[in-house]
């Protein structure tokens, strides 16, 4: 005996469904590039690793249809800011707010 209802059965309809078009992918670029500029100019430990970590995020989140020269760019900026930062003070990171 089947017990589904027949009448309450519908067919699926697929609709026609939109790519998001979300920029987190541009942002963390962007907050990569600033990072690591600042950490570059203002020998600040911190902010390399957060460009290296922004990098990593927005390389992630990137689509495939981007232009891979855009993550590759960010991501030397980010590494080398980090290097560049450790080369000149290769003394422990100390985190401020723990001073």
């Amino acid at each position: 005996m089947d017990n589904r209802r027949s009448n309450r059965i519908h067919r699926f309809q697929s609709g026609f469904i939109t790519p998001v078009d979300d920029a987190l992918p541009d942002y963390m670029n962007l907050i990569g590039m600033m990072f690591s500029m600042c950490s570059l100019m203002l020998k600040i430990k911190w902010c390399g690793w957060i460009a290296l970590f922004s990098a990593c995020i927005g390389f992630a989140n990137s689509r495939a249809s981007e232009d891979a020269k855009q993550v590759l760019s960010g991501f030397m900026l980010s590494i080398s800011a980090v290097v560049i930062t450790y080369m000149q003070n290769p003394t422990p990171m100390k985190i401020p707010f723990l001073e």
